[in-house]
């Protein structure tokens, strides 16, 4: 998942691509509801791709604000535009400190590269 922070203690997360392109053309997604909780390292939500049914797990702590309409009528957009149009849901967090948990764009690359989680900075 990536997480994009807005402002107001909003953010909006998504599929990063890799994951996209690893689960393949996505047919189905099933998103919570505004006002749901969200609490990470939790299940959220789930996408189906070639009849398989994938949990999406929350990397921060909130309480949904919205969700992209467009990607339940159109799940391939997840597909097409990953940080663009196919963003799955904007959350309000809890607190802030959720986000110096979070890897760095940077770093997540790398991860991909070699595997080896960053230490990150508390």
């Amino acid at each position: 998942m990536w997480v994009r922070y807005e402002e107001n203690h909003t953010v909006t997360l998504g599929l990063t691509d890799f994951a996209q392109l690893q689960l393949g053309k996505l047919n189905y997604v099933e998103l919570p509801n505004e006002g749901d909780e969200i609490a990470s390292c939790e299940s959220f939500a789930s996408v189906e791709c070639s009849r398989l049914f994938n949990d999406l797990y929350s990397p921060v702590c909130g309480r949904v604000v919205s969700v992209n309409p467009d990607v339940i009528d159109n799940p391939g957009l997840i597909n097409f535009s990953p940080y663009n149009r196919g963003w799955i849901l904007r959350a309000k967090l809890y607190s802030l400190t959720d986000l110096s948990t979070l890897m760095s764009c940077d770093d997540y690359e790398d991860f991909l590269l070699t595997k080896r989680v960053p230490k990150l900075i508390s």
